[in-house]
């Protein structure tokens, strides 16, 4: 029996990840969901308790589910939030993971971890300009992809000591329910507000001249799933990057969802919302996804926002 503890769960991507695993084992999985508060969800079920930075948490956790697999989703999400408390960002990504790597390795020796990190890592070496591969240069360059390089590249002794995982490194991605602490959502919010008639007609914007790979969350779930599918075909250590290999640029997405919209908007600059030393791009090499999961992206990105809009309209109305 396929039994597999995703940490993380009641994040964005938590919930489509667990539906993507239940359609692909046609619910022959049991599926452990923890966050770091308990809690219940229409979709996961109950939510167990389990602070990643707390070791005896964790090892009580393993030993008590005893999992075949762990999908790490746990962390602060939005790099915004890791910049008000990078301390905070440096338990949860770094020594959370490596709690759980060293309890696995322990105590459940079998188990796989699949840890998902950010393809943000790459920092530096996107200023190329070029689709990265998974061989690119880690060169993060804030403390939220730091603290996710770090904790991508401790696990390398452990591997090599006989910890068997997985170590994944998606590129943007979006679709409903996502924070407006992203682009996108930011953008989607907005626009449902002003169509509520909760805010002013006006949009206010950052940097649109940045370009990112984006997928529907959808896709990346569907990645995640077919990893554990596929794992007698993978050496413990594999990395892979999930992306979708198209760059789009800030201020396409940002028409796009102003083409749906139900009333006339116009754009504003704010300085507030301008990062520094942005990167002007960020693209991803995904070949060898596809080349060992047979994995590529479905969902068109078209349909990605219209669904995300459709979700904030639903949202801005409650």
């Amino acid at each position: 029996m396929t039994r597999v503890l995703v940490t993380g769960a009641l994040g964005f991507v938590g919930p489509y990840l667990v539906e993507a695993l239940r359609r692909s084992y046609e619910n022959n999985i049991e599926i452990i969901a923890t966050a770091k508060k308990a809690g219940q969800h229409a979709m996961l079920g109950p939510v167990r308790a389990i602070d990643v930075t707390d070791r005896t948490a964790v090892e009580d956790a393993i030993v008590g589910s005893n999992p075949t697999h762990v999908m790490h989703l746990a962390g602060i999400a939005a790099p915004t939030a890791v910049n008000a408390d990078p301390d905070e960002a440096w338990r949860v990504h770094l020594q959370g993971t490596l709690n759980l790597a060293r309890v696995i390795l322990k105590r459940a020796p079998d188990c796989w971890l699949i840890n998902v990190g950010s393809a943000l890592v790459y920092g530096e070496s996107a200023k190329a300009g070029r689709a990265l591969d998974e061989n690119a240069l880690l060169a993060p360059l804030d403390e939220y992809s730091a603290s996710k390089a770090a904790a991508d590249l401790a696990l390398g002794p452990l591997i090599r000591s006989g910890l068997k995982c997985i170590r994944l490194r998606p590129f943007n991605h979006t679709g409903p329910g996502q924070s407006e602490a992203f682009v996108a959502p930011a953008f989607a919010v907005q626009i449902a507000r002003i169509e509520a008639r909760l805010a002013p007609p006006i949009i206010c914007v950052g940097n649109l001249d940045a370009q990112r790979d984006f997928l529907d969350v959808r896709d990346v779930a569907n990645a995640y799933a077919l990893v554990m599918k596929n794992l007698e075909r993978l050496e413990s250590g594999t990395v892979l990057n999930i992306a979708s290999g198209i760059p789009r640029r800030i201020s396409d997405i940002l028409a796009s969802l102003i083409a749906r919209s139900r009333v006339e908007i116009s754009v504003e600059q704010d300085p507030m919302r301008q990062r520094p030393g942005d990167l002007p791009i960020l693209l991803g090499d995904a070949s060898r996804a596809r080349r060992l999961l047979h994995w590529r992206p479905e969902y068109s990105f078209e349909d990605t926002l219209t669904a995300l809009l459709n979700d904030c309209r639903a949202r801005a109305v409650q």
